[in-house]
C-alpha cells in the first residue's frame, strides 16, 4: 500500500453504479414483464421477481452483461461521479475493487464495459481490481453495498461504509444514505488517518 496516500476502496455496482434500476429494466425485457410490475425493494439475488423459473440470477446476468451492456449504458447514482472528482482532488486515492468476474466466458466484455463506463462519467481512479476478496486489497476505508461483502471486510478488520439500498437495510452503521453522506464519512476517516488516530487498514470501526 502506498503509505503518503489516503486510499478508498470503491465498490461499483449499487455503489457507483445504479446497477438495480438498470437490472430492473432489463429484467422487464427478459421476463417479458412490465417494469412496473417487478419491486425496487430486492435482495441481494433478485428473488423478488421470481427469475427462478427463467433460469436464475447468472443467466439474467450473463444477458445482461453480454446482450444489453448493462456495465456500459446504466447510470451513475446520484452525485456518484461529482463526489468522487472532488474527493479525488483532495488527494485521496480512489482504488475501484469490484467482483464482476464472477461468470465465465465474458471476462473481457465486463472489463470493456467497466472502463468505457468509468471514462465516460469521467470517475476518477488509481487502480481498479476484479476480485472475490476486496479486503486482500489495502483501503483505508471501504464503501460497498452487499451484506456479504461488508460483513467479510469488516471481519477483517476494514472500516466499511454501507452505502444504503434494499439488499443491505439489516446491517449496522456506519452507512450512508447518498454519495454526499459519503463524503462527510470518508472526509472524517481521512482526518483520522492524518491525525494517526485510524491505523493502516482503518481496523477501528467505531465513528
Amino acid at each position: 500500500m502506498d503509505e503518503s496516500s489516503f486510499i478508498l476502496g470503491v465498490d461499483l455496482d449499487g455503489v457507483v453504479g445504479n446497477f438495480y434500476g438498470a437490472m430492473r429494466r432489463i429484467a422487464a425485457e427478459w421476463l417479458n414483464k412490465p417494469v412496473d410490475s417487478l419491486t425496487e425493494e430486492v435482495g441481494y439475488g433478485l428473488e423478488e421477481w421470481n427469475i427462478a423459473e427463467f433460469g436464475g440470477y447468472d443467466r439474467l446476468h450473463r444477458f445482461a452483461v453480454t446482450q444489453r451492456h448493462i456495465f456500459r449504458d446504466m447510470e451513475p447514482v446520484t452525485n456518484a461521479s461529482a463526489v468522487l472528482r472532488k474527493l479525488s482532488s483532495r488527494g485521496i486515492r480512489i482504488r475501484i475493487i469490484t467482483h464482476r468476474l464472477f461468470l465465465k466466458y465474458s471476462h473481457r466484455t465486463t472489463i470493456t464495459q467497466t472502463v468505457d463506463w468509468l471514462d465516460n462519467y469521467d470517475i476518477p481512479y488509481w487502480d481498479i481490481c476484479f476480485m472475490a476478496d476486496k479486503g486482500a486489497v489495502g483501503a483505508h476505508v471501504y464503501i460497498d453495498d452487499a451484506p456479504a461483502n461488508v460483513i467479510k471486510l469488516r471481519e477483517q478488520g476494514c472500516r466499511t461504509i454501507v452505502f444504503t439500498n434494499s439488499t443491505n437495510r439489516m446491517l449496522p452503521g456506519p452507512r450512508a444514505g447518498s454519495w454526499l453522506e459519503a463524503e462527510k464519512l470518508v472526509m472524517n476517516s481521512m482526518e483520522e488517518w492524518k491525525t494517526g488516530t485510524l491505523d493502516l487498514f482503518g481496523a477501528p470501526l467505531a465513528y
